[in-house]
């Protein structure tokens, strides 16, 4: 979190709010860039969840099946803050850099007034074209 704060701040970033929701295992980050509010999530759920993927519970392990869920689930809670601080890192970067505009680099994640971002309005409104596995089917 203190590497994040630090990050956005060297870009001219002037508000920043981290929050931990618990029940859904997210981590969401707002922050302000030039007078647009941004607002970024993640899910250690679903970090755990990849993360199981690749390392599914065997018999021979030590460990119970509820205690590699949880050592999973705790794996996700460190590496979520570390992916949001990378891809915020990499964004302003290219945004400074003149590689992409702060609404290419941002877009989805911009607040709108309601408190939504764009890509949850657009999303709701069934803007979004189907998924490329759902096109195939048609």
């Amino acid at each position: 979190m203190d590497d994040i704060r630090k990050t956005i701040q060297a870009f001219g970033c002037s508000k920043f709010a981290p929050m931990e929701d618990f029940d859904e295992g997210k981590v969401i980050i707002q922050f302000e860039y030039r007078g647009r509010m941004v607002q970024v999530s993640a899910s250690a759920k679903g970090y755990a969840a990849a993360w199981l993927r690749q390392n599914p519970h065997t018999p021979r392990m030590r460990k119970t099946r509820i205690e590699h869920e949880r050592a999973a689930l705790a794996k996700g809670q460190v590496a979520v803050w570390s992916i949001l601080r990378d891809w915020i890192k990499g964004q302003l970067t290219a945004i400074e850099t003149g590689i992409l505009s702060f609404e290419a680099a941002f877009l989805g994640q911009i607040l709108l007034p309601t408190g939504e971002t764009i890509h949850e309005r657009i999303s709701t409104q069934g803007l979004l074209p189907a998924p490329y596995d759902q096109q195939k089917e048609r």
